[in-house]
Formats: C-alpha cells, sequence, structure tokens
C-alpha cells in the first residue's frame, strides 16, 4: 500500500509525496530472492516534482536479474562547487529538470553470480542559477562557470547515453533487510557519442557488502559497506561526478544512501571512496534501532586522496517492521556530518 509523507528542506519549502514498494516472489521455488519495486512521488510547496521507479527482479529460478531506474526530477537544488574542500558559504540554488534511465541485464553464470550489461541514460535541461549564494554574494555555479570549472555546454544541460559490463555477487539471504551474506556489484560505462552522449568519459564502480549476526543471534545486525566510483577519459558533466550525501540513491550507486548527515551533492569530484558501517537492533514488537557512521572523500585524481581530508558523517534512526513476512522496514534516521551539514531522513527500506 502507498505510504504518505511530509517533509520541509530549505529548497523546497513544504513537500508532500507517497511512497509505494511492492515485494513478490517469482515462482513457488524458495530459494527464489523476491523481487521488489520502488516507486516514490512527491511535490512540493515551491512548484518543484519528483518521480522516481526502480526495480530489483529475480526471475524464476534466478536464471536473470534485473536492475533499473527511471526517474524524472524538477528540482531546486544546492551547488557548493567542484572537489572536497567546497564552503558552506558558497552554497548557491542550481534549478534543473532530469530524466535518467539506467537498466542492467545480467543472466546467471553460476550459483549468487550474475553477468551482464547496463545502458545508462541522463537528460539533463532548464538550467538555471540565477539567484544569489547564501551570503548574497555571486551564485558559485555562475562563478564556475566564469572560471572554466564548468564548461557552457554543461551549463546547456545535454545528454550522457554509454554502456559498460557489471558482475555481481549477491549472497544476501533478504535484499531489502539482510541479516547474513555478502554483495559484490562491480561495473563499468563507457559514455560517448557512439551512444549518443554528449560527453566522453569512463566509470568504473566496486560496490561491496559484508552482512552478519552479532552475539549468535538475528536481533543484532552488523552491516559494512565499502563503494569506490572512478572517472578516466574526458570531461564529466557535474551532475555525473562522483559524489556523496544522504539523498542520491537510485541506481546509480545500487540503492545505497551514502553518507547521511551530508547533503546530497555537497562534495563532487572524479573520484570518491566511501565507507559506512550500521549497527541493527531489534528492540521490541515491530520496533528496531540502529547507529551508523561513515567516512569518505572525493578527489580529481587517485594520488589526491588522503587521511587528512576525510570527510565524516554518522547519527541514529528508528526501524518500524512495516511487512515482517518480508522483512520490510520504514525507516527514519538523524545523521551529521562534515561540511556543516544534518539532515532528517525517512525512507522504505534499509540504508544498504
Amino acid at each position: 500500500m502507498p505510504i504518505p509523507s511530509i517533509f520541509s528542506q530549505q529548497e523546497t519549502g513544504l513537500a508532500v509525496g507517497l511512497n509505494s514498494l511492492p515485494v513478490w516472489r517469482f515462482g513457488q521455488d524458495t530459494t527464489t530472492r523476491k523481487s521488489n519495486v520502488r516507486l516514490g512521488a512527491w511535490v512540493s510547496q515551491k512548484g518543484q516534482t519528483s518521480i522516481q521507479l526502480t526495480h530489483n527482479v529475480f526471475t524464476p529460478d534466478e536464471e536473470l536479474y534485473l536492475l533499473g531506474e527511471l526517474s524524472y526530477y524538477d528540482v531546486n537544488y544546492f551547488y557548493y562547487g567542484i572537489g572536497n574542500e567546497t564552503r558552506k558559504a558558497n552554497e548557491s540554488q542550481v534549478d534543473y529538470t532530469v530524466i535518467i534511465f539506467n537498466q542492467r541485464i545480467m543472466p546467471r553464470i553460476a550459483h549468487n553470480w550474475f553477468a551482464g550489461l547496463q545502458y545508462r541514460f541522463t537528460d539533463l535541461r532548464n538550467i538555471k542559477f540565477e539567484k544569489p549564494s547564501e551570503q548574497g554574494g555571486q551564485n558559485k555555479f555562475q562563478a564556475d562557470l566564469e572560471q572554466g570549472v564548468l564548461t557552457a555546454r554543461e551549463a546547456a544541460g545535454g545528454n550522457t547515453s554509454g554502456i559498460g559490463p557489471a558482475v555481481l555477487y549477491d549472497g544476501r539471504d533478504n535484499v531489502l533487510a539482510t541479516h547474513r551474506g555478502q554483495y559484490l556489484h562491480v561495473h563499468g560505462l563507457f559514455a560517448g557519442r557512439y551512444a549518443g552522449s554528449d560527453y566522453n568519459f569512463n566509470r568504473f564502480q566496486i560496490d561491496a557488502r559484508h552482512f552478519q549476526p552479532l552475539f549468535r543471534s538475528t536481533h543484532t545486525i552488523l552491516a559494512v559497506q565499502y563503494l569506490g566510483q572512478f572517472h578516466s577519459g574526458g570531461k564529466v558533466p557535474f551532475r555525473e561526478l562522483s559524489a556523496f550525501g544522504a539523498d542520491l540513491g537510485g541506481s546509480i550507486y545500487n540503492y545505497a544512501t551514502l553518507m547521511r548527515g551530508i547533503y546530497e551533492g555537497r562534495f563532487r569530484e572524479r573520484q570518491m571512496m566511501t565507507f559506512q558501517a550500521e549497527i541493527r537492533q531489534k528492540l521490541f514488537w515491530r520496533f528496531d534501532g540502529a547507529v551508523f557512521g561513515s567516512v569518505g572523500e572525493v578527489a580529481n585524481q587517485l594520488r589526491d586522496f588522503s587521511y587528512r581530508r576525510t570527510k565524516f558523517a554518522g547519527g541514529v534512526g528508528a526501524r518500524f517492521r512495516l511487512n515482517q513476512r518480508d522483512r520490510l522496514n520504514v525507516r527514519l534516521d538523524y545523521g551529521v556530518g562534515s561540511g556543516g551539514s544534518s539532515g532528517v531522513y525517512f525512507a522504505i527500506g534499509e540504508a544498504f
């Protein structure tokens, strides 16, 4: 059943929405893991709209694994600049519309192993950046455009389109709220004119997760994740750069929520690495609790990564078991992070 939501942010004003996550299993074989589709939509007081449809599907006998997204955003967004040391004072509003289509098709090649191809397309349009920064100075997007950090093509929008290989090991017992198992997803994307892209670049990503019960009971679960995303080749448009922030989600990061407590895209660059850990604790009846922490960094080149430039985020959360059979939780988290950020996050399903 759809779950209503209401929230307020500086850039959106008051917003209302609906979220739904149907769960099912193809066939009668209980060794086939359950599939799900996520549908989320909201409209805001300031006229913004977001519609996101994602799917995570195991066909009968897990012969084929499908992972994808079709989303539309017409949003106001805060831009801080490019790099790992952007300043809160440069907070500037940027408006745009974007359509995202991302699909991975991976046949099973061995037990829990899948391999195939992915295609990703984004169409970014109607970029506006006239409003001054938070401190009343020049809009940071406009300043970066004038200084050559951003190109005129980026300011006009355009398409990114690319194809690449994808390999997945998924040994999780439940994709919505894992108690035990491992997850490893490695994929690449080669965007270029051959695929109808306005930009030419290469992307490589590795996502590794581990889940295990503590104290010989599933009442306490340790969950850890490493995610690295790296780019090579030509210019990567600002919205396709590697970034972390708790609201990014989507299929590009395999629906993981990165660095809760840091604003979406607060830090972005060509290369990115993050590590997060969470302890999920059974409390009473259908209520659970969680404590989480994460570290991350973005950089222009791999040699630029440094311990002293690492960003931090962490917080606590509450869970309500909406569907006990499928272990489907409604999640409410509060996090704080580097860069003067904090936030409250409401979602269906675990953060990763």
